[in-house]
């Protein structure tokens, strides 16, 4: 009887536990993020300017260009938030499968670094399968309107997870959105292979525990770092964690695709490119895009503005896959910037588990509608930064400009992290396998991620 009775209490606080995480990160405030027009913006190595040259000359004669020059500041309006809602939008997330070795079938309040760095490694892969220039045909059909149909779903949602609470019944599914925008347009081929691989790079990032990059795989890697679902995962510790599922994947989509993570604020050339130029699976040899990731403090407790300039470089390179960052207690995704105010996608926001596997699954809640703006100064000096190179030739070029850009925008003795020739362990650096049999980390790895863990920011 008293075990019966604990049963039911842990019941109870779980159905609570999940009507306040559905009050505290599902709902949705309508607020809106202001550019200028009189400042360049760039996303992911991409530049987009909200006024022409002609502008002033229009504004002041009134003439017959004026309507033109709307027309056009209109179109690069379009053409950013086209861009920016084609990038993959990953959120806290509820009612998804059991955890393994665990209770939670959500993340809210501890997954966000995750999330974010699941939003990193989904660019670089975008890149890698459907290039920067690709968008998504239907981004445009979501508009404000979905944060009033989201707002009002959560409200019920909300209503009928405290009555479900109170009669111990399940949450009820949240209603499905309406399909908004015209029928979808006949697809060319080459649209149609987009679609595909758009489809496809979701589905590996789906809370389920098959998919290659979600968040059950990624917690599992985390445990041999010693963490935990639920615990609160760094930057740095994340970093590893999203290396460790790339080169454990086994979809043959994957297999040209590897992970490199910095050492101590070093990059090894050669341990880079023998990532690339190691074999495949399948025994054939060939050349693998790579994915760098760099943990890097930009200061001490908080950040040192002298870095900006640094920042706004980096974000402006075509190799820029973003950042894993955030600001104290909050991880955040960066994707861009203007003037000094980074541009960021924001992980906490609860939705409802998505069944990936599920033929024409919905795709709206994998994109976000509208961009959010943060100084920089209020920027956790904690983060990793993360490069994109299909070749090792765009590995040589991008290392000799970053160089250029770390040498430039440095006033302290060292840079934030450097390009070295050679391998680590020419330096005498222990250097770990690309594979191990028995033991996903080294010892040394094991080391460097608890001193990362221990000094890194607790994030929300």
């Amino acid at each position: 009887m008293e075990a019966t009775g604990t049963d039911e209490v842990e019941k109870i606080k779980s159905k609570f536990m999940s009507a306040w995480n559905n009050m505290k990160y599902s709902w949705v405030l309508k607020t809106k993020t202001y550019f200028s027009r009189n400042s360049p913006v760039f996303l992911l190595g991409k530049c987009y300017h909200f006024k022409t040259e002609g502008e002033y000359r229009a504004l002041h004669s009134f003439g017959s260009n004026f309507d033109k020059i709307n027309a056009e500041i209109s179109g690069n309006v379009e053409e950013f938030r086209k861009d920016f809602i084609s990038r993959i939008w990953l959120t806290y997330r509820e009612e998804f499968p059991q955890i393994k070795g665990s209770a939670l079938t959500t993340d809210c309040g501890w997954g966000c670094t995750l999330r974010t760095g699941q939003m990193l490694l989904a660019q670089g892969l975008m890149l890698h399968f459907l290039g920067r220039a690709w968008v998504w045909p239907e981004a445009l059909d979501m508009d404000s309107s979905d944060s009033e149909s989201w707002t009002s779903n959560t409200v019920r949602k909300l209503t009928a997870s405290f009555e479900a609470s109170l009669t111990a019944e399940r949450d009820p599914k949240i209603l499905p959105r309406p399909q908004r925008g015209p029928a979808r347009r006949d697809w060319d081929v080459t649209e149609m292979r987009n679609e595909v691989y758009h489809r496809k790079i979701i589905s590996w990032f789906g809370d389920s525990p098959l998919a290659a990059f979600g968040l059950h795989q990624l917690i599992e890697y985390g445990k041999k770092s010693g963490k935990i679902a639920g615990d609160w995962y760094g930057p740095a510790v994340v970093a590893h964690i999203l290396r460790k599922a790339v080169e454990e994947a086994r979809d043959p989509e994957l297999q040209g695709v590897t992970v490199y993570v910095a050492q101590d604020c070093t990059v090894y050339s050669s341990d880079v490119i023998d990532r690339q130029c190691s074999f495949m699976d399948s025994g054939k040899a060939g050349t693998k895009a790579v994915i760098i990731l760099v943990p890097v403090r930009l200061g001490g407790e908080r950040t040192n503005t002298d870095y900006l300039e640094f920042v706004k470089g980096i974000l402006s390179l075509e190799y820029c896959v973003g950042i894993i960052g955030g600001k104290p207690k909050q991880s955040y995704y960066f994707a861009g910037f203007q003037d000094d105010s980074l541009i960021y996608m924001d992980p906490h926001y609860c939705q409802s588990f998505v069944d990936v596997s599920i033929k024409d699954f919905p795709l709206e809640s994998f994109h976000c509608p509208s961009p959010k703006k943060m100084s920089f100064k209020k920027m956790d000096p904690s983060c990793t930064i993360g490069f994109y190179c299909r070749t090792v030739q765009d590995f040589e070029k991008a290392s000799e400009e970053i160089t250029k850009m770390l040498k430039s925008s440095s006033k302290e003795k060292y840079p934030l992290f450097t390009f070295v020739k050679g391998h680590s362990r020419d330096y005498d650096f222990a250097s770990s396998p690309l594979h191990e049999e028995n033991d996903l980390f080294s010892e040394d790895e094991k080391k460097r991620l608890k001193r990362f863990s221990t000094e890194e920011f607790v994030l929300l």
